[in-house]
């Protein structure tokens, strides 16, 4: 048996154990029912189950749920809007978040999927420091597809 301040009692019968515990006002709870004889404590199991609650509570805030956020892009992007979408995508890794990018073609850009995967290649390099690639470039009908996850995680 251990007492309310943590010491170790000895072995005693049960209802002694429940006599000292009465006599401070606390509960007698079993901590290790498995072992011989068992383990038992005295405690305010009320407060005990307020801590515990408490303790899962503050883990659950603390947990990030990372999301998949997703950039389009088209092979012939231009200069301006391709920074638009890298900057979107630094916000995006400094949240935690991952990013799938998708590449579309249309019509006779399906003959040129070469300038697609070389924008895909080059959005690679760029967050190479920040960044690492959990899916590679993937062309799927008419879109070509990579997963991109940050680094820190």
């Amino acid at each position: 048996m251990i007492d309310e301040q943590g010491e170790k009692q000895g072995e005693m019968s049960l209802e002694a154990a429940l006599s000292l515990a009465q006599t401070a006002g606390l509960d007698l709870v079993e901590i290790v029912a498995t072992a011989n004889p068992p383990v038992t404590k005295i405690m305010d199991y009320g407060k005990f189950k307020f801590q515990e609650q408490k303790k899962r509570n503050e883990a659950r805030k603390r947990q990030k749920i990372v999301e998949l956020k997703e950039v389009k892009l088209r092979p012939m992007i231009d200069i301006h809007d391709y920074q638009v979408k890298t900057k979107a995508m630094h916000r995006f890794f400094a949240e935690g978040d991952k990013v799938k990018v998708t590449m579309r073609f249309r019509g006779r850009e399906m003959a040129h999927q070469h300038l697609g995967l070389d924008l895909l290649v080059r959005l690679k390099n760029d967050f190479a420091d920040t960044a690492k690639v959990e899916a590679e470039p993937r062309l799927e009908g008419r879109q070509m597809t990579m997963v991109m996850a940050p680094k820190n995680s």
